[in-house]
């Protein structure tokens, strides 16, 4: 069974780098070390790995990074911290059509 994992660094311009690998170690110390001069974080050196999550099923890292890329600085830092309650508010609809606004 093959294990992959989806994670994420914090750079040194304060960005967030998201990616999937199924060799952590060796991902990170790629990135750590420089070797891709095309690489978001090769000129954000040096990282720190804020988040990873490990998953048995290729499909499903795929889409959770796909998932996260598309999020909001503040959602990436929710889930980075564990902090649940404030990812769904976060992930809440907050536009005037939502269901939720209808009538007021």
């Amino acid at each position: 069974m093959f294990t992959y994992y989806v994670y994420i660094l914090k750079c040194s311009d304060k960005s967030y780098y998201t990616g999937i690998t199924n060799n952590l170690d060796k991902r990170l110390n790629e990135h750590k070390a420089g070797k891709n001069h095309n690489c978001y974080t090769f000129k954000r050196r040096p990282l720190e790995l804020k988040f990873q999550q490990v998953f048995n099923d290729v499909l499903q890292a795929i889409y959770f990074e796909k998932k996260i890329k598309g999020w909001t600085r503040a959602k990436k830092e929710a889930l980075i911290n564990n902090d649940f309650d404030m990812l769904q508010i976060l992930a809440e609809c907050r536009n005037a059509t939502h269901y939720k606004y209808f009538g007021k």
